[in-house]
């Protein structure tokens, strides 16, 4: 039996954990914040510290970007960590992330880097406006992203960064990245998958919707092979470039008919959530597989596929099930405003049947819980 330990103990723990069940191997979670090795179906169960869980592991691997970095060099030491501490401290840092885009040359945003009032004043230079101003590190307290429509706003957006590089936690120096606001028609997303041999798969390129800045819906319907070809080489791009091993998504801007790459994220991630029904392997498992170095599994879409979101509520109403093809997925935690409580995946035999299917859902689902769903999946064609 392999034996797999995942750093962080969230819900993405908890669905790898599940879908390694089936091929025998065994995962436990590091709790970064309690510094314990616990479950990650059953977070009671504790097995001892970060040094325990490297013991116990044949392969390390990530839940989420924002790790110490000490606990990734420790990680690293060991020889078991997949993906690298670098592709995951680049996916924790908008300066490491562009960096990377630039030396893969995979098409972006036009962007600058801010560290200083200097850097601040040669952006609004550089650039064109409106700008959105986001912080290289992960934000704290709500606060990390500044919209510039007007240069008259300009000082007062310096002073609330400054303000915000004052307040700072951390190790790690905080930066802004300034980047052109992009008029791009939908936001789209592609997970993939590669192995330690450097073989690759993608699945199909996702439509995205969010609400209130989170990610509402994904809709895979196998469509737009062009942009399909464009997602993968980026993939190809971006993996090769990393040495990476294991599930990474990217998030796209659709221009007209052109990519560019918002951001990555080196792990399984929320827009792949559909795969657990829409694919013979679902994200999760690809990703123990290629970090345990077994054969990697379909990507293939076998029938048309979307996945809602559950932000807040703990429940929903029990006539869902009515819905052909509806599978809930709850993570068992305790109930918060906005909190991600959980998934529901709808699947048709053909893309009109599955958006009859999300009609037939959307109606039954409360608009103060799942703001914009209906209003979104009425307008799909």
């Amino acid at each position: 039996m392999k034996k797999v330990l995942v750093l962080g103990a969230g819900q993405l723990a908890r669905m790898m954990a599940l879908a390694s069940k089936p091929l025998n191997i065994d995962v436990r979670a590091y709790d970064v914040g309690s510094d314990k090795v616990v479950d990650p179906l059953v977070n009671s169960l504790v097995y001892g510290d970060l040094n325990d869980g490297i013991e116990f592991s044949d392969v390390i691997t990530a839940e989420f970007e924002h790790i110490s970095h000490d606990v990734l060099a420790t990680c690293e030491a060991s020889g078991k960590l997949f993906p690298s501490s670098q592709a995951i401290k680049t996916g924790g840092d908008r300066r490491l992330e562009k960096a990377l885009l630039e030396a893969a040359d995979v098409a972006n945003a036009p962007h600058k880097i801010i560290h200083t009032k200097a850097d601040f004043d040669e952006a609004l230079a550089s650039l064109s406006l409106p700008l959105i101003l986001k912080s290289a590190l992960a934000g704290y307290d709500g606060k990390g992203q500044w919209r510039l429509k007007d240069l008259n706003d300009s000082d007062a957006i310096w002073a609330d960064i400054q303000s915000f590089f004052d307040g700072a936690q951390g190790a790690e120096r905080q930066g802004v990245i300034a980047e052109q606001m992009i008029p791009f028609d939908r936001e789209v997303s592609l997970v993939g998958v590669r192995n330690k041999q450097g073989d690759t798969f993608a699945y199909p390129l996702t439509e995205n919707h969010h609400s209130n800045g989170v990610l509402s819906v994904s809709l895979a319907v196998n469509e737009k092979q062009e942009l399909q070809a464009q997602a993968s080489e980026a993939f190809d791009r971006i993996a090769g470039a990393l040495n990476y091993v294991g599930v990474l998504a990217i998030e796209f801007f659709q221009v007209g008919d052109k990519l560019l790459v918002n951001e990555i994220a080196p792990r399984v991630h929320n827009s792949g959530h559909w795969t657990q029904q829409g694919s013979d392997t679902c994200q999760f498992e690809n990703h123990i597989r290629a970090v345990a170095d077994l054969p990697l599994g379909s990507t293939h879409l076998i029938r048309p596929s979307a996945m809602i979101n559950i932000l807040g509520p703990d429940h929903v109403d029990d006539a869902v099930f009515n819905v052909p093809s509806v599978a809930m997925h709850w993570y068992g935690k305790t109930k918060r405003p906005g909190r991600k409580m959980g998934h529901i995946n709808v699947c048709g035999d053909t893309k009109p049947q599955l958006l009859e299917r999300l009609n037939e859902l959307a109606n039954l689902l409360p608009e103060n819980d799942f703001p914009e769903v209906a209003q979104y999946i009425r307008q799909l064609k």
